[in-house]
């Protein structure tokens, strides 16, 4: 189906019941700003919407958003990749509470030695910053970041306290998979995860796969950019501002800062941040972390595993992002910084627009990846009216169900 208002023309599939997410949708482009975006939602493991939209690329260039544009997906990266110790978790061959150390011997160093697995995937092992920024070179270098990373010395006492580790989750998880696994953490989605439930997502995308690749661009919607401002914390302004702030410095640890549009960038193994997925795969990986998918899929995560992934490991002041923020082995949580369908909720969001998330309570699956990027971190309006919109979806399921 389609539907053109306008200049907006949404393509895809809505099953019956789900026409409020194609309608929020819709009013992502004709209110919020977006430029090109798909959504996608499994419920039951059956696909009910799969929608796109726009431009494939937001700087102004007419190629339409066709259903293979792919997109990077920024830190939405990280609820993919924290999937990857969790399942090694699932199969025997890592500890959640056992030292990283016991896996990576470098990594105890500057205080570090009593970091276990679970407080590092938890946000919990005070390294979101680097004494010296790496350049891009270094940063996609597994063996220089890593060592990077296993020299530093804690921001504050491991365990004590969390903070979002932006940048340096990429190292963290990259370094402890590789110990680990003796693969680097982008082969191993492929092979583990892609492949088996064939996915178009990337953690190192190949050069075949660059012309689906959409570019990303700053955008604002006219009408809330002046009250998003004025919204904006005290405090998170200031520490933005502030060189010598854990926030600032947390999103600097690669400088100069990354064109995200770069081939090399996107063709590099970065698990927390440069990640590159259609919404329909996004949506159907989280599907598969639920239950076995209609087509003979396999089910990812094993009850236990299920159960680990939706618990809370860290909660309340961030000290990266100085809200209040939930998560657990390396997924955000459903809270007020990031709200997605309810408690049992477990995803992450992307820097500036895309989220994706599982939901075991109502057993949906969720994403959304736009290349309109907005000044958002956590909790982003477009991405916020289509959980809404499957809210309203799935209230009205149920009440036909009774």
């Amino acid at each position: 189906m389609s539907g053109a208002v306008g200049q907006v023309d949404v393509q895809g599939t809505v099953a019956p019941g789900w026409e409020p997410v194609r309608d929020a949708f819709l009013r992502n482009f004709e209110q919020r700003g977006d430029r090109g975006a798909a959504v996608a939602v499994h419920h039951d493991g059956v696909k009910v919407v799969d929608l796109w939209a726009g431009t494939k690329n937001a700087d102004g260039a007419e190629e339409p958003w066709t259903e293979n544009t792919a997109q990077v997906i920024r830190s939405a990266t990280k609820g993919v990749a924290a999937a990857v110790p969790l399942l090694l978790h699932q199969r025997g061959l890592l500890d959640l509470d056992a030292p990283v150390a016991t896996y990576w011997p470098e990594f105890k160093a500057a205080g570090k030695d009593r970091v276990t697995v679970r407080r590092l995937l938890a946000h919990q092992a005070g390294v979101p910053v680097l004494d010296r920024p790496l350049t891009l070179a270094e940063a996609t270098d597994l063996e220089t970041s890593t060592a990077a990373m296993a020299a530093q010395a804690p921001a504050w006492e491991p365990g004590t306290a969390h903070g979002y580790h932006a940048h340096t989750f990429s190292w963290l998880l990259a370094g402890l998979v590789h110990r680990v696994t003796g693969r680097t953490i982008g082969r191993w989605v492929a092979e583990e995860m892609a492949a088996p439930l064939a996915l178009d997502l990337w953690i190192g995308l190949p050069e075949r796969e660059r012309h689906r690749v959409g570019r990303l661009a700053p955008v604002e919607a006219p009408e809330e950019a002046g009250a998003l401002r004025l919204r904006a914390k005290r405090s998170v302004t200031e520490a933005y501002a502030d060189p010598d702030s854990l926030t600032r410095r947390a999103f600097a640890v690669i400088d100069p800062a990354p064109d995200e549009n770069a081939p090399e960038y996107q063709a590099a193994e970065l698990p927390g941040s440069a990640g590159v997925a259609t919404a329909r795969a996004l949506s159907r990986f989280y599907a598969a972390t639920l239950a076995p998918l209609p087509d003979g899929a396999p089910r990812l995560f094993a009850p236990a595993t299920l159960a680990l992934a939706r618990t809370e490991e860290s909660a309340g002041t961030d000290r990266v992002l100085l809200v209040g923020t939930r998560f657990g082995l390396g997924h955000m949580l459903h809270g007020p910084a990031c709200p997605l369908l309810g408690p049992t909720s477990f995803g992450h969001p992307g820097r500036g627009g895309s989220l994706a998330f599982a939901d075991p309570e109502s057993g949906t699956a969720f994403a959304y990846v736009t290349n309109g990027m907005r000044k958002t971190v956590t909790a982003d309006p477009r991405a916020q009216a289509l959980v809404r919109a499957v809210r309203t979806s799935l209230d009205a399921y149920r009440a036909r169900a009774r």
